[in-house]
């Protein structure tokens, strides 16, 4: 862990005019996750907190809650000091969260505040706001190249053995996902590319964390004191904007057994890995349509209260996303099954590609979500990445079409010729 200057933080409420000039500010180079009601924003490090072994270690992730402790004003659990980050697919894998030295958070019904991490100075508050007025981006990307990392025949055939290894009773399901890249003339400007995407996606969480950019419409868990939520998407059907069109697409995606049983092993993976935490949970007894600017998904609704422990601690949000990160809507059933047959027929780093992406503040409450419609920006290369779920009755051609599909939420956001 790398630590700024110790002690207690300054903060500071923002005006209406303040907070848009930071806003605009943090898509241009900033640390982002916003949904309606809701901006979570930073800008720079205050604190980079290692987690050697990702997920797998609930005593790492607690201890992010109380670094966050000791940087809050007059040494309160702070709500306006948070840690971001966006972990990898891999629960396991190595990776870090950050404490941004300016943290910017903005709740629907309350005044917008700044804080100033690890110093009793508003200054770099201040210093900010200055260059509001000065910041300037280069040209927009015009002209771009397309391509997908491997031919469609590569990835007919690796569903096509995903199929085989499901019906030989391995497995139940797989999730298969592929790359696409897209190299432009000029580089990707990130307050674009945010904007495009809350225009395109108003429903969905909009994200950029260090080059991971994205529209994202599932929440993996969100905690506010012992409440816990999570709202899980699998199943999948296109939209064409005809209403009656959409409607009827919809009866049969509701009515299909092989997107429901989809579904239903999602939310029952879920529920499963939160039961031994809560004292209450009320799993939706059947999925709702959720709409999509051009896909309708299957979603359920899944609350809770978390359970104290004998000392009277609870959860916080980091470890309860570790009761169930991956799940099967991005990794397959069994899970660990499902990563161990990935890792040798995927062929295909994810990165942060399907690992949870949010933040928490110092009392333990956060919103984390799955890191999908997104793509890993670089400059002017960006790395695109979809993935389909695999079973029995699978067919290769319409799954290559369905990564299309969800491939296009964040193409409309960035090719702009």
């Amino acid at each position: 862990m790398t630590l700024g200057s110790p002690g207690p933080s300054a903060e500071r409420q923002l005006s209406d005019s303040e907070f848009a000039a930071l806003r605009s500010l943090a898509f241009s180079r900033g640390r982002v996750i916003e949904r309606d009601g809701l901006s979570v924003m930073g800008f720079g490090e205050a604190s980079t907190i290692s987690l050697p072994n990702g997920l797998r270690d609930p005593c790492a992730l607690e201890g992010v809650r109380e670094v966050l402790a000791t940087l809050s004003p007059a040494g309160e659990r702070s709500n306006a000091i948070v840690a971001m980050g966006a972990l990898p697919f891999l629960p396991g894998r190595a990776t870090s969260v950050v404490i941004p030295a300016v943290c910017i958070v903005a709740r629907q019904g309350s005044a917008p505040s700044a804080v100033a991490v690890g110093t009793r100075s508003t200054e770099a508050i201040d210093a900010l706001l200055v260059e509001t007025a000065t910041e300037a981006g280069g040209p927009s990307p015009d002209s771009f190249h397309l391509a997908s990392e491997r031919p469609h025949g590569d990835f007919l055939d690796r569903v096509a053995a995903a199929v085989s290894e499901v019906r030989s009773g391995r497995l139940d399901k797989v999730v298969m996902a592929r790359e696409v890249r897209v190299e432009a003339n000029h580089p990707f400007r990130q307050a674009d590319l945010l904007e495009r995407l809350r225009a395109l996606h108003p429903s969905c969480t909009t994200f950029a964390l260090a080059g991971f950019v994205g529209a994202t419409p599932e929440l993996l868990i969100r905690r506010t004191a012992d409440e816990i939520e999570s709202h899980p998407l699998a199943g999948t059907a296109a939209r064409s904007g005809d209403p009656e069109s959409d409607k009827r697409v919809e009866a049969a995606l509701l009515a299909s057994d092989k997107d429901r049983a989809e579904h239903r092993a999602v939310v029952e993976a879920i529920a499963d890995g939160l039961r031994g935490a809560v004292a209450e949970l009320d799993v939706g007894h059947a999925p709702e349509i959720v709409e999509l600017r051009n896909v309708s998904h299957l979603g359920t609704h899944i609350k809770g209260r978390l359970a104290p422990s004998p000392a009277g601690a609870i959860l916080n949000a980091l470890q309860v996303v570790a009761l169930i990160h991956p799940t099967p809507a991005v990794a397959g059933t069994p899970v660990d099954l499902a990563l161990e047959y990935l890792d040798k027929a995927e062929d295909l780093d994810r990165d942060r590609y399907a690992g949870a992406l949010g933040w928490m503040d110092a009392t333990g409450d956060g919103e984390w979500h799955l890191g999908i419609r997104c793509a890993i920006v670089h400059g002017r290369s960006a790395r695109l990445f979809a993935g389909v779920g695999i079973v029995a009755d699978s067919d290769p051609a319409a799954e290559l079409a369905e990564t299309q599909l969800k491939l296009q939420a964040f193409l409309a956001a960035a090719v702009r010729p």
